[in-house]
């Protein structure tokens, strides 16, 4: 193990947590490192060359214009990129939701594009002092051109990367591939019937906790260190409940844990150094937190400022999958146990209920009189019942019956509650059931749902 694992390793798990948060989102790291590896990478290429002998037989002058033009080149790529990412996250932020602008921030490809632009103004910089006389360095000068034509090829590539990002269907597909990332971190386990739904949030056990540790600041809670807390509640003989979920709003003085049984040893400190609270939700263990993005960007797409049922429709697209997804996953039960079978922790969780209701209720209510995105969401659920474990699909059966009774009240004409009762994959325009036969549909349609006031 190196020094800097050593080093690494040593913090606490929320300094880790930070430090990996901050390089993940931060745009001047890896530029940063871009500067250095251009500083380290032309040392040892000048010094071959110096040794060698190595020169180009091409007027310094002729050089040193070729370097600069290069130069300028590069800092131009590096002032459209920033300028470019400025605009995409305002357009993002405006036309989609702001809660997007953390993913557009996270982008491999604009990182890595900074990072080689900088890496190629650096060095040639760098090569371009090393000019004296009538000697040019003939490998240096080389690297320089070759990296400014791959930083061309780069930024092309950039461009149309960028481009993507704006439209509504690569901010959502983002969106859509980050929650499948999470989903399946948090519930890697596939749903079994045997095992039935899991509850959403563990019961407090019996008794008044023997202390509450309180919230030290305001936030929302990012995540937590699952398996740091367990042996915390293992050494110290107690049960740990943590009060708020990943994702709620917290405040100062607030109960933040709940200790069970034992934990007079318990360092309270260690406690305060498992729990990331920050300003606002992340996806690396918020599940839901892919849905709200993509709830606001079809509640935001149905405003009567915007009036775009169609990016409603690509939002649901994405609902879909992710809905499809976690539906076949075992849902967290919100306990964790130590190595002999003792409940250790116990947290609260989301169920399928709530992810349903996250999913469809505010797009049903902001979408109830656009016949594009009722038949898309009716499309949605009664796909979802036909792939989904039986024991997921009343529910949807109910959420079936409110967009019924939601079409009967937003279209009062007889012939659009009849489109509106139509399930449609595109909404308007796109034929659904061509894979699946209409008795199956029919059945859907007819399922003896429970209604609002719990008659049959």
């Amino acid at each position: 193990m190196t020094w800097f694992h050593r080093r690494y390793y040593a913090l606490t798990w929320l300094q880790r947590y930070q430090i990996s948060e901050y390089v993940s989102r931060s745009l001047w790291t890896l530029p940063v490192f871009g500067v250095v590896a251009a500083l380290m990478a032309f040392w040892p290429l000048h010094g071959i060359e110096a040794l060698i002998g190595w020169r180009l037989s091409i007027d310094p002058s002729m050089a040193v214009s070729f370097l600069v033009t290069l130069a300028a080149a590069m800092l131009t790529f590096i002032v459209f990129v920033s300028s470019s990412l400025l605009i995409t996250v305002q357009l993002a932020s405006a036309q989609l939701t702001p809660r997007i602008i953390g993913l557009v921030l996270q982008n491999r490809v604009t990182k890595f594009s900074l990072t080689l632009f900088v890496f190629t103004f650096t060095f040639t910089l760098v090569s371009l002092g090393r000019i004296r006389g009538g000697n040019v360095p003939l490998i240096t000068a080389y690297v320089s051109a070759y990296s400014c034509l791959a930083s061309l090829g780069v930024f092309l590539y950039l461009i149309d990367v960028v481009c993507g990002l704006l439209r509504p269907s690569g901010a959502l597909g983002l969106a859509a591939r980050r929650g499948r990332e999470v989903i399946e971190n948090v519930y890697p386990q596939r749903f079994s019937v045997s095992e039935g739904t899991a509850p959403g949030s563990a019961d407090v056990p019996q008794g008044a906790p023997r202390c509450v540790i309180p919230n030290l600041r305001g936030g929302v809670v990012l995540a937590f260190d699952m398996e740091g807390l367990v042996s915390l509640a293992q050494r110290a003989d107690c049960v740990i409940e943590m009060v708020p979920q990943v994702g709620d709003s917290v405040f100062a003085d607030e109960p933040l844990f709940r200790i069970f049984g034992g934990g007079v040893t318990l360092p309270v400190d260690a406690l305060y150094q498992s729990v990331a609270i920050g300003p606002e939700r992340t996806l690396q263990q918020d599940p839901a937190f892919a849905f709200r993005i993509m709830v606001d960007i079809a509640s935001k797409g149905l405003s009567p400022a915007i009036n775009d049922p169609t990016t409603a429709v690509l939002a649901i697209d994405q609902i879909q999958y992710l809905l499809r997804l976690i539906g076949g996953r075992r849902l967290d039960e919100g306990r964790r146990r130590d190595a002999t079978g003792a409940t250790r922790l116990l947290y609260r969780t989301p169920d399928w209920e709530d992810f349903v209701y996250l999913a469809i209720t505010e797009i049903r209510h902001f979408g109830g009189t656009s016949i594009q995105v009722v038949r898309r969401l009716r499309a949605m659920l009664e796909d979802l019942v036909q792939t989904l474990p039986q024991e997921r699909t009343d529910l949807l059966y109910l959420e079936l019956e409110l967009l019924k009774r939601s079409a009967q009240r937003s279209f009062l004409e007889p012939e659009d509650q009849a489109l509106a009762n139509v399930s449609d994959v595109q909404g308007v325009g796109g034929k659904y059931g061509a894979s699946k036969k209409d008795g199956e549909v029919e059945t859907i349609r007819n399922h003896p749902t429970q209604n609002v006031s719990g008659e049959k």
